[in-house]
This record gives structure tokens, C-alpha cells and sequence, in this order.
């Protein structure tokens, strides 16, 4: 089973796909009970800054590639903060400790994620046997491996949201079905629409593309901690390759 996960206000909304008609959805309070879940999963493709620096002005390799990649979509790429930032108290701290750190202070954007990313990074420091299985995604650069080319639209408009589903439609046949069943089961003030079309992404990422991911950079920097610094994502090629249903 390969799992796409996006947060929420839920907590983590994870969507996992065995074949074009098994699926399953969930939602976790917390990534400790996502991997009491999963953790016998190929992969786990999760919406999250891991591998994080300690110090110094360059951002982590993936995050200014991708931006370019991503062109008119390049703003949904947040810099990732620094490690010592996401164990901070508040966000005047949080930024203080960035700014003195990296040169540089936290968006408000930022700071909102930071408890996911501290919790990923603590469960991740603890579980180095997790670190092969859970990966780093992010949704626009998975629909843009998929799909070839950057979406044109926001995600959070009308237009946003149609162009994401008919492109996971025209690779993913349950596309509808898994949308309609979590449209159905969980409120808008838990898990967005987009939070639904992120993590089915990430999903039929790890479907289709399982050990033929390429990743951002093609050599993972790794941090202090060992973890690795890159963004995976399925190749359009590898998309070619299983066919289109359009």
C-alpha cells in the first residue's frame, strides 16, 4: 500500500492505495498513530518539511529548485525553518532564533505548521527505522510530475480544484469514489477540499511511480540527524508509461 498524507486540521489526513480499486481513508490525530497504522506501508508520502539546517544563509537544496520548477505555483513552497526555530514557544522566539540562525524570519504561513514539522522531526529522530518509508512530498510538485507542467490555477479557487481532480481522475480511475466518500465523511472544518486532492496526489505519487521516484536534488542532502533534505516525485515519464484513462 503507498500513502499520501496531507495535513489537516484533523490532524493528518492519509488517503492509502493498494491497486486502481483499493484504497482506504483516514484521518490521525498524530504522526505516532499514522505510522501505528501504516507501518507496514511500501511508502508514506507526507506533506511535511523533514530534513531541516541548523544554521547558515542557503536554504535546503530542494526548496529553490522546486520553486523554479513550479513557476507560477513557486509561493506554495515555504522555506523550510530552522531546526532550532520549530522548538520555540512563540513566533516572535520562532523568528527571533530563525533570523539568528539563517538571516531570515518566519511568515506567520510558517509558523502555523511548525507543531507538524516539530513532531515530524521528533518521531522521525526516534525512528530510524520509519526514515526509508516516510518521505517528503510536496502536493504542487506532485501534480506537477504527474501532470508534466505546473498547474495553472490556485488550489483554493474553483477552477484549482476542477483542474487537480480531472488530472487524478484521467491517471487514477477511484478518484471520484475516494473524493465523494471523504467529502461525505468528514467536515469542511476538519479536512479541506484541497487537503483531499493533496494527499490522493501524494498517493497515486507513490502508486505509480513506487522505487522509480526521482527526488530534488538526484542526491539527498542529509542533516545533522540524518535525515534527508529532498522532495520525491513521480516522473511524467513513469505517468506515460501506465497510460492515461483520458
Amino acid at each position: 500500500m503507498f500513502i499520501g498524507v496531507d495535513g489537516c486540521r484533523a490532524g493528518w489526513f492519509a488517503i492509502g492505495l493498494e491497486s486502481e480499486s483499493g484504497w482506504q481513508v483516514n484521518v490521525f490525530p498524530d504522526v505516532y498513530s499514522l505510522w501505528a497504522h501504516h507501518r507496514q506501508a511500501s511508502l508514506i508520502l507526507i506533506d511535511i518539511p523533514i530534513g531541516l539546517k541548523t544554521s547558515g544563509k542557503t536554504e535546503r537544496c530542494c526548496d529553490p529548485i522546486v520553486r523554479k520548477l513550479l513557476g507560477p505555483r513557486r509561493s506554495s513552497v515555504f522555506p523550510a525553518p530552522c531546526r532550532g526555530a520549530i522548538y520555540a514557544s512563540s513566533y516572535q522566539e520562532a523568528c527571533d532564533i530563525n533570523q539568528r540562525l539563517t538571516g531570515k524570519r518566519l511568515s506567520v504561513e510558517n509558523w502555523h505548521i511548525i507543531p507538524k514539522i516539530r513532531q515530524m522531526d521528533c518521531f522521525l529522530s526516534e525512528n530510524t527505522a520509519a526514515r526509508d518509508q516516510v518521505r517528503e512530498i510536496h502536493p504542487e510538485f506532485c501534480f506537477w510530475g504527474l501532470a508534466g507542467q505546473p498547474m495553472q490555477h490556485a488550489k483554493k479557487r474553483n477552477e484549482g480544484l476542477a483542474e487537480r481532480a480531472e488530472l487524478l481522475q484521467s491517471i487514477y480511475p477511484g478518484t471520484t469514489d475516494i473524493i465523494d466518500h471523504a467529502l461525505s465523511t468528514y467536515r469542511r472544518k476538519d479536512v479541506a477540499r484541497d487537503d483531499i486532492l493533496d494527499a490522493l496526489a501524494a498517493a497515486v505519487t507513490g502508486l505509480l511511480g513506487g522505487q522509480d521516484l526521482a527526488s530534488i536534488p538526484q542526491e539527498p542532502e542529509f542533516d545533522e540527524r540524518g535525515l534527508r533534505m529532498e522532495m520525491v516525485y513521480c516522473p511524467h515519464a513513469v505517468v506515460e508509461l501506465w497510460g492515461r484513462t483520458e
